[in-house]
């Protein structure tokens, strides 16, 4: 008793086996039982003071949660992928991205262009659709095997592709370049593309539904970047700054 006396009043100093002996008579856990320490982040205190509020039984299961986690930041390595239509911006806050990292900036398109031998419409009136995918789906691959670190621009219709969409949220960090559709069609004629409107009159409503079907598609990426308003440098710098979280836990 005089023992525990001093180990209460801190003046005793107990062996790890003595310091488990008393956590398990008092039915805490042992690391309750530790002073804090000064480097540790608020964020990892929190969790810490999170563990110890949930019962026991609830622990496994967080382990697992956490764990996984881990798996999922370990394989998605340095990688940042953007998806959205064309329009919002991918491509050229991409190449600004990976320049900024020293890495590639790898454009999804033109790997299938390259790998096929010819232009993504003319592949697709050739071909076909699923044939495009299908190509899409073994450069998005090549691609994750061969770089940790790269900017990667998605064409806009990955996500009608459920499993390559997949494979692009499990092994990328992925961002959803967005922008009001007056401002799609404004950048896409700027490039000199008139089709939208030579084509159809009803353009706009088209894409406000084409919005409207991918939304919830698109919001399963892990972050979102909304260019409607921000010039080029505005919007670069968001993104880089939405990237640095990603790559500067996957360097530690």
């Amino acid at each position: 008793e005089r023992y525990l006396a001093q180990i209460e009043s801190g003046r005793g100093n107990p062996s790890v086996i003595v310091l488990r002996s008393v956590s398990e008579a008092l039915d805490v856990p042992i690391i309750e039982l530790l002073p804090r320490t000064h480097g540790r982040s608020e964020a990892l205190n929190r969790i810490f003071d999170f563990l110890l509020r949930m019962p026991r039984s609830e622990l496994p299961a967080i382990a697992e949660a956490l764990e996984g986690r881990a798996d999922r930041t370990a394989d998605q390595a340095r990688r940042i992928a953007l998806v959205g239509l064309r329009g919002a911006g991918k491509s050229t806050l991409g190449q600004r991205l990976a320049a900024d990292l020293g890495c590639p900036f790898i454009e999804l398109n033109s790997l299938v262009e390259q790998e096929y031998g010819a232009s993504i419409p003319d592949l697709v009136e050739i071909a076909g659709l699923a044939t495009f995918r299908r190509y899409e789906r073994t450069c998005l691959e090549r691609v994750i095997e061969q770089y940790d670190t790269a900017v990667i621009a998605a064409a806009g219709g990955i996500v009608s592709n459920p499993d390559s969409y997949a494979l692009l949220l499990q092994r990328t960090h992925t961002v959803w370049i967005k922008a009001q559709p007056d401002e799609h069609m404004r950048r896409v004629m700027a490039q000199g593309d008139f089709r939208p409107m030579a084509r159809n009159r009803e353009a706009m409503s088209d894409l406000v539904a084409i919005l409207d079907a991918r939304r919830m598609d698109y919001a399963q990426a892990e972050a979102e970047l909304d260019t409607s308003g921000d010039t080029i440098d505005q919007s670069s710098a968001k993104l880089a700054r939405l990237a640095a979280r990603y790559v500067n836990g996957a360097r530690s």
